[in-house]
């Protein structure tokens, strides 16, 4: 009985340390390719198996190295999407640099175009900095912009707002030209600001900032979630009445190099027409 109360106890000692050298040392390594497919009746023919390759939160520094960065951007061009969305917090606050960063993701190869929106990290940073490597990287900048993206005649909208903390969010570059028979893509860094679009003109809102919790217990709660909405936009499809959001986990860690039963995520999204039985 003495050894089986010793052996219990030792087992009980351990979990926990192996919980934490999991978090540290495998999950944040452990990247998801998740394959997600959006179906509506506004996507064009033309668009119609379109594969556009959303990631956020890289949050280059101390614990995501320039390697890893380069490592992302072999994977993603290895799916070889036809386009590439960037949501944000390219390098953590305490980076010297987005620079760094900026240098790998020009590497990204999509022929419909490469495209990103500010994260509040990067606003944290002073903002400008981020859009002229980003500009450099020959990638498109959506913060508070919209444009048509076309494919044999056809097109959809794709647009994006600045971050909802440091920025001031409009959408109004996006959605002003398109109508009901438009698909509509939004980014916004931050999904909170789903909840303040009142109009059923944009299809989907791309989202990340949440990082899946980063840390939870088992998937099923999130000590801390950076959201007024609690675990809502923890992961994955949501919906706010008007609009669906995706929120992606993201990539890279902030406060501390960890993940728990929220792994690091590069959502490929496939476009299906709904027009095509």
């Amino acid at each position: 009985m003495k050894k089986t109360k010793i052996i219990i106890v030792l087992s009980l000692l351990f979990i926990p340390i192996i919980a934490l050298a999991y978090s540290f040392f495998i999950e944040p390594y452990y990247l998801d390719v998740n394959e997600v497919s959006l179906v509506s009746a506004d996507i064009p023919h033309s668009f119609d198996g379109k594969r556009i390759i959303f990631v956020s939160d890289i949050h280059n520094g101390a614990y995501y190295s320039e390697g890893r960065v380069a490592d992302i951007v072999t994977r993603i061009n290895a799916l070889k999407p036809d386009m590439v969305i960037l949501g944000g917090d390219y390098a953590s606050r305490d980076s010297q640099s987005t620079s760094v960063c900026f240098e790998e993701l020009k590497k990204l190869q999509a022929p419909l175009g490469k495209y990103g929106v500010l994260g509040n990290h990067d606003y944290w940073k002073g903002g400008l900095e981020a859009l002229l490597n980003m500009n450099r990287a020959g990638i498109t900048s959506l913060d508070n912009q919209g444009l048509w993206i076309y494919s044999s005649g056809e097109r959809i909208r794709i647009g994006g707002v600045s971050d909802l903390w440091r920025g001031e969010p409009d959408p109004m570059p996006t959605i002003n030209p398109a109508n009901q028979s438009d698909y509509v893509i939004l980014v916004s860094h931050n999904p909170d600001y789903a909840e303040q679009l009142k109009t059923n003109l944009v299809d989907i809102v791309l989202s990340g900032h949440t990082h899946g919790g980063q840390v939870t217990l088992f998937g099923l709660w999130v000590p801390y979630m950076p959201s007024d909405y609690g675990q809502k936009y923890k992961g994955g499809f949501a919906n706010t009445g008007f609009t669906t959001v995706y929120v992606t986990r993201g990539i890279g860690m902030t406060f501390l190099p960890i993940r728990f039963f929220a792994r690091p995520e590069i959502t490929v999204l496939t476009l299906k027409s709904a027009q095509i039985s």
